[in-house]
């Protein structure tokens, strides 16, 4: 178990998981890209896409994660 607040989330079946995760983590991220682009110098847009390839990584930590135990 990575984080005690997890245990919620380990009792779902995998593919529900990952949908929770992905409504979790893609508008995060996206959001965050959005804001945070002019900050580094970037179009809004490529913010966006930028956040979401970061936002996948905790996602496939988790994928990861799961096959381990498998």
């Amino acid at each position: 178990m990575v984080v005690p607040g997890t245990r919620w989330l380990e009792r779902k079946p995998f593919n529900t998981q990952l949908i929770i995760l992905v409504a979790i983590f893609d508008p995060l991220g996206a959001i965050g890209g959005y804001l945070l682009a002019p900050t580094f110098g970037v179009d809004p847009i490529m913010g966006v896409l930028y956040g979401l390839v970061a936002a996948s990584i905790p996602l496939s930590l988790w994928v990861v994660r799961y096959a381990n135990q498998q």
